[in-house]
């Protein structure tokens, strides 16, 4: 029998009796909940850097989601570090966007080194970047990517907290997952 990449070869998590499915579904739709309420209603932004974020750092089980977190923070930071200092030497030129995702790339893999989600230095970046491809002006571009980070932060901040008091409510331990 031919199998997935990436697939498990001992699928009891998708059995019937493992609630993990649920739990994290259950997650998600918190969290979720939470970053609409927050930033559409309060704040009236648009929640979808959040909400994708949240999604990239949430995980069932608490350290896997933590070690997640820290990654995609410290990767986001550099990546919005990178971005904003390409997009003030570059003034958003043709060739601003490759380079400043090649250089943040490097950054990430030699200085950095945090492999967990290391893919989020050139993706907060290329978020900080690219506002200035579609504004006029470098102080708005600016303050759109910064706004997305922030966006971005919050979206794993939320995604973290619910799924550490969600693990407090119904631990992992009890869907089938340990940790």
């Amino acid at each position: 029998m031919t199998q997935l990449p990436g697939a498990t070869k001992n699928p009891s998590s998708l059995l019937p009796g493992s609630w993990l499915g649920v739990h994290f579904a259950l997650n998600i739709f918190i969290a979720t909940a939470v970053l609409w309420l927050l930033l559409r209603l309060a704040a009236g932004l648009n929640p979808i850097w959040a909400i994708s974020s949240m999604i990239a750092a949430s995980d069932p089980n608490v350290k896997e989601a933590r070690r997640t977190f820290w990654g995609r923070i410290i990767n986001a930071t550099l990546g919005c570090a990178t971005g904003l200092l390409f997009l003030v030497v570059g003034r958003g030129g043709e060739w601003t966007l490759p380079l400043a995702l090649s250089v943040t790339v490097l950054l990430s893999a030699y200085v950095v080194r945090v492999q967990v989600m290391w893919r989020q230095a050139p993706i907060t970046a290329a978020l900080v970047i690219a506002a200035v491809l579609t504004r006029h002006s470098e102080l708005s571009a600016a303050e759109v990517g910064l706004r997305r980070v922030g966006e971005v932060m919050v979206g794993c901040v939320v995604g973290l907290t619910v799924t550490w008091l969600m693990d407090k409510i119904w631990p992992t331990s009890r869907t089938g997952v340990g940790g």
